[in-house]
């Protein structure tokens, strides 16, 4: 049975969220998932334009709803961003390793957000052999996959 990190990747549609102005954009995440043939919209409220492809300010801006979100953004606006994923009415969220706080956390239970934490989205859409694929040998061995 697929765990409940697995099944986030089943989704069809999802929005990358990060902020360059204040680190790197989650490139290998977005790049991931476009190569898995997911529909992907990147949302950096710092940039215009991510790989050649419009990169929108808000999850309000996309063209259509997506089925989730993968936020990498500086810890102290992953509760903001939290935020806006309810206002936009989806229900399933990736938080970046490190990027959680217990205030975001909070917000998100109390909405019925099923956030997963706690570990690196690399691993789940970039396959083949790189430092990804160990970490994720290691984490389904610890049961942490």
């Amino acid at each position: 049975m697929a765990s409940n990190y697995e099944t986030f990747w089943e989704h069809n549609s999802f929005a990358v969220v990060g902020n360059k102005a204040k680190q790197n954009f989650p490139l290998l995440t977005y790049r991931g998932l476009r190569k898995l043939g997911k529909a992907v919209f990147p949302v950096d409220p710092s940039m215009d334009e991510i790989e050649k492809d419009h990169a929108y300010a808000t999850l309000d801006e996309l063209p259509t709803q997506v089925d989730a979100v993968v936020l990498e953004v500086p810890k102290e606006d992953t509760r903001d961003w939290v935020a806006k994923v309810v206002d936009a009415g989806i229900k399933d969220v990736w938080i970046h390793m490190g990027r959680e706080t217990p205030e975001a956390l909070d917000l998100a239970r109390e909405h019925g957000l099923n956030a997963r934490i706690g570990t690196c989205a690399v691993m789940y859409v970039k396959p083949g052999l790189s430092y990804h694929s160990i970490h994720r040998w290691i984490a389904k061995r610890s049961g942490k996959y």
